[in-house]
């Protein structure tokens, strides 16, 4: 178990952290789940940005050919409002996905196209719906699994949970995230792409996401990335595929 070492006024020194975190497109991770956010910042083509958890917990994302002004201004309306989540998800108080979902609010807008690149029992489906979703049904949600169960699960979760209109915004693919391309329009601007890595909750755990397809997965992600979009990755370091 991940353990936290507290100090004097740490509210502040957190808030420092955050900062630093705004300014230098670094996160500090205490404790597990893994979170990674790859911000594409304006006008620069969407790239990917790979490095090994097991070896280092700093990840750092640094925009080409942008002045620091600019990158402080966009970093901050992205990650802005997020003192109190952090300090939840440290304290154990918030889950990673809460985190990525409050990141999520601050990128996409109402009738943009994302991707949920592992809709598991779909909370993360969910909470894009509920993002993208107006009355004009211009957003679209792509979402998939391999998993026949997760798809299912998906599938009722929405059904419960919003009206017939909204669930039209969203697709359910019975697909590898690698093939995402194949199943998002050519030319449409993607805001997001989330992975939520790992087994599947109350599924069988010897299903998990592989390193060599999600590398691939990453790979195409980039290519539908939009400027200003978002790639999101949540990993979970409590069993040996997590790593």
């Amino acid at each position: 178990m991940a353990s936290v070492r507290l100090y004097p006024n740490s509210s502040m020194l957190l808030s420092q952290k955050l900062t630093h975190f705004q300014t230098n497109f670094k996160f500090f991770v205490t404790a597990p789940p893994f979170l990674l956010w790859k911000l594409q910042s304006i006008p620069r083509k969407a790239s990917v940005f790979t490095q090994s958890i097991a070896e280092k917990d700093v990840v750092t994302s640094a925009p080409e050919n942008l002045s620091s002004n600019s990158i402080s201004k966009h970093n901050n309306t992205t990650f802005s409002g997020l003192e109190d989540i952090i300090t939840g998800y440290i304290f154990g108080k918030k889950k990673a996905t809460e985190v990525a979902h409050s990141v999520w609010k601050n990128v996409i807008r109402k009738g943009d196209v994302v991707v949920d690149a592992t809709c598991g029992n779909g909370y993360d489906t969910l909470a894009m719906l509920r993002l993208v979703a107006d009355e004009t049904r211009k957003g679209r949600v792509y979402a998939m699994d391999l998993q026949k169960v997760a798809l299912e699960n998906t599938d009722s979760l929405l059904d419960r949970s919003v009206n017939p209109d909204e669930r039209e915004v969203v697709e359910l693919y019975a697909i590898c995230h690698t093939k995402m391309e194949e199943i998002v329009p050519s030319g449409a601007a993607v805001r997001l792409v989330a992975f939520n890595l790992g087994y599947l909750p109350g599924g069988d755990k010897k299903i998990i996401t592989r390193s060599e397809t999600t590398i691939h997965a990453l790979e195409a992600a980039k290519r539908i990335l939009a400027p200003g979009g978002l790639i999101s990755i949540v990993v979970y370091v409590g069993h040996a595929g997590g790593r």
